[in-house]
């Protein structure tokens, strides 16, 4: 990194800005976001009060500088007035309620549209309720997929759930309180009660909570908690495990060993099959092995009998 850049604000290019902002802490947000809001000749927030909020908590004055609200309600009318600034070479910086732009957040439209203007966009990176979560959650983080807000109605869900439960990855969504227990019964019946979940609420808040076991465990605490009178608050984020890998049959092991001697030795045959079906090598290999026996025996026999016929020959004769 530069020593300068580090140290010094710079100047906001012309362009949109997409800017990361908290989802709960005030101070989980990034100098260079900070420059930015401070800089920019234009701010647009879905919701203006927010803004104005982070704004004046990090002391950053508007300078009689627009904070123009960008929403799904009014993305129509308030969206000629944002490339108009863009047209005129102005920096323009959207935020979202909270964490980063675009993600289950409107601002896709606008980043369209810019784009298809062929005005600059740019990614002030930070906070995403998603990742947070994913990093305290104790599931898989090598694969994951985000399927934001599921479908308000039972039919809905249970459709998309279907279209997700094989995916090998850890599923990742938003929901609100007033949906969590449906939302919960949904999995359980669709992706497994048994399945590994976590439940991520008020992330960076006071009051922070995360609740791990399986999706019914889960369902069970929620449906608890609601007969005791203490419903779970706040925006949430609940994430499912992958499905349990199935295990290769013999039939399968044998048909992948067969492909693999045919062009590599035993030790790599094993090496290989065993990698990619996800089983232990040493049974792999003296599978491997006994195959290769196997093999050599019927050449054998072949021999003794006088009914190979060698490949070159028999092409020759033909």
């Amino acid at each position: 990194m530069d020593e300068t850049e580090a140290q010094a604000p710079q100047a906001i290019p012309p362009g949109l800005h997409l800017v990361a902002t908290p989802i709960g802490h005030a101070r989980d947000i990034t100098l260079r976001a900070l420059d930015v809001l401070r800089g920019a000749d234009l701010v647009a927030a879905e919701d203006t009060r927010r803004v104005r909020q982070l704004m004046s908590i990090h002391a950053i004055p508007r300078a009689g500088r627009e904070i123009v609200a960008y929403h799904d309600h009014n993305a129509v009318r308030a969206g000629p007035r944002l490339l108009a600034a863009l047209a005129e070479g102005r920096s323009v910086a959207y935020v979202s309620d909270a964490g980063t732009p675009l993600v289950a957040d409107p601002g896709h439209r606008l980043v369209r549209e810019a784009l298809a203007a062929g005005h600059p966009v740019h990614a002030v990176p930070g906070p995403v309720a998603a990742i947070a979560a994913l990093t305290v959650a104790g599931l898989p983080t090598d694969r994951f997929l985000f399927a934001g807000f599921l479908p308000a109605k039972e039919a809905g869900r249970r459709k998309t759930l279907t279209e997700l439960a094989a995916v090998p990855a850890t599923l990742i969504f938003y929901e609100g309180p007033h949906r969590i227990e449906e939302a919960l019964r949904d999995m359980a019946a669709v992706l497994g009660a048994a399945r590994p979940a976590a439940l991520a609420r008020e992330l960076t808040k006071r009051h922070e909570e995360v609740l791990r076991g399986s999706v019914g465990t889960l369902l069970e605490e929620v449906m608890r908690r609601r007969r005791e009178g203490r419903p779970l608050k706040g925006e949430m984020v609940v994430l499912v495990g992958p499905p349990a890998a199935k295990e290769a049959g013999e039939a399968e092991i044998e048909r992948a060993l067969a492909a693999a001697l045919s062009s590599m030795s035993v030790k790599d045959s094993a090496r290989f099959v065993a990698d990619t079906l996800n089983l232990p090598r040493k049974r792999i290999y003296q599978k491997a092995l006994e195959m290769r026996r196997q093999e050599k025996g019927r050449a054998d026999d072949k021999d003794d009998d006088g009914d190979r016929v060698d490949d070159t020959a028999k092409a020759e004769g033909d």
